[in-house]
């Protein structure tokens, strides 16, 4: 009969243990550490998010009664105390190397490409925030009642996995953000109308960069060109401008390309973008695509430990938010590689069930309704004296 480790041990795996030990010493993690090891609290960390445990007392308690269990994954129920120190004191930047170790593993074995037949990378940028009081968080004040930290997120279209986070405080626009990240030539960056710069626009078509966002009301342009089609019985404008307004145009002297798009109950969509070579509807489905990363902040916020602390330091809550992160990949990997169709609350909902179950993950996985085939134990033969 063949024996498995428990669920939650099977999912540890699909890391391996030495590239953890080896982003510990890269990160100096364990220095002056005395007996609790990051391995102990990475375990805690991602038990707290995929067992739904509220506060230090739920995660100990928790892992201390199932430490039989436990020893399996090579690690030890922590104290409290311990625990909170640790995520207190201990370089969090550990965890945000491993999330991205973690995407770079998923993304070569999932080998995905995007639903568009294009084959360049598809991004999407946004950011999401999640309030915080002023008094129990002084660092993350933004006004004199108010505190809050955004998480600046980049989505990969292939897979929709995270690609990528920035924490940062709520005093910190979406935009700051976005000028100082970089993406490799021919990648296509979507994001709404809050990041429009006509100067950071002139960087991303420097630099190869497509992107695809919405029209601003307040935009004026010069139409140098225009082609009108019909697709679906539906108008479609395709144009290219050049931006008018004496700064404005100084920031992005090129020519730009303005899609509009009418919808069967008569609404009008506009879309500005640098690309002169998609089709007119690929920009706008590519642009609807895009809803997605409001779905991954929507599934983020209401399945993992992301709105409420279990400390108030800046330490701890990063130790916490890059973990949360970290159990979203681990998740939405699992759900991509299984054969059942998982919706990504069943899947945590049901492996919060069945952490410390033994039974072959990938099978369970593929076929969780269904008990696994358990062959009959061997018989004891009867000896007979002669």
């Amino acid at each position: 009969m063949t024996r498995f480790c428990s669920i939650l041990n099977q999912t540890l795996q699909i890391f391996p243990r030495r590239e953890f030990q080896r982003l510990v010493d890269e990160t100096k993690a364990e220095r002056h550490a005395r007996g609790f090891k990051s391995w102990d609290q990475f375990v805690a960390m991602l038990f707290s998010h995929l067992a739904d445990a509220n506060s230090l007392r739920e995660i100990c308690g928790g892992l201390a009664s199932c430490e039989g269990r436990l020893s399996q994954l090579g690690a030890r129920a922590p104290a409290r105390a311990t625990l909170a120190y640790a995520n207190g004191h201990r370089n969090w930047q550990l965890f945000e190397k491993l999330f991205y170790a973690l995407y770079d593993h998923c993304r070569r074995d999932l080998g995905l490409n995007c639903k568009f037949k294009f084959k360049n990378p598809l991004l999407s940028i946004d950011s999401t925030h999640i309030s915080l009081c002023s008094e129990m968080f002084p660092w993350a004040s933004y006004s004199r009642q108010k505190g809050a930290v955004k998480l600046h997120f980049t989505l990969d279209h292939a897979g929709y996995l995270p690609a990528a986070m920035v924490v940062a405080t709520g005093k910190i626009g979406e935009l700051t953000i976005a000028r100082r990240q970089r993406w490799e030539p021919g990648t296509i960056l979507m994001f709404d109308r809050g990041y429009i710069d006509f100067a950071w626009f002139q960087r991303l078509t420097d630099s190869g960069v497509w992107f695809i966002t919405r029209v601003r009301a307040d935009m004026q342009y010069k139409i140098v060109e225009t082609t009108e089609l019909e697709k679906g019985g539906l108008p479609v404008m395709d144009q290219r401008v050049h931006i008018l307004g004496r700064r404005r145009s100084k920031r992005y002297p090129g020519l730009l390309r303005v899609v509009t798009i009418q919808k069967p109950d008569g609404e009008i969509f506009q879309f500005l973008t640098n690309n002169m070579r998609l089709a007119p509807t690929t920009i706008a489905a590519a642009y609807k695509d895009r809803w997605e990363i409001e779905s991954f902040f929507k599934v983020l916020k209401q399945n993992l430990r992301i709105k409420s602390f279990l400390s108030t330091s800046p330490n701890a809550v990063l130790t916490q938010i890059w973990t949360a992160v970290i159990a979203m990949l681990l998740v939405r990997y699992l759900q991509v590689k299984a054969r059942y169709n998982w919706s990504f609350s069943n899947l945590m909902y049901f492996l919060r069930m069945n952490l410390f179950v033994y039974r072959d993950l990938w099978e369970w996985l593929h076929n969780p309704f269904i008990p696994p085939n358990v062959t009959d134990p061997p018989t004891q033969l009867v000896l007979t004296w002669n």
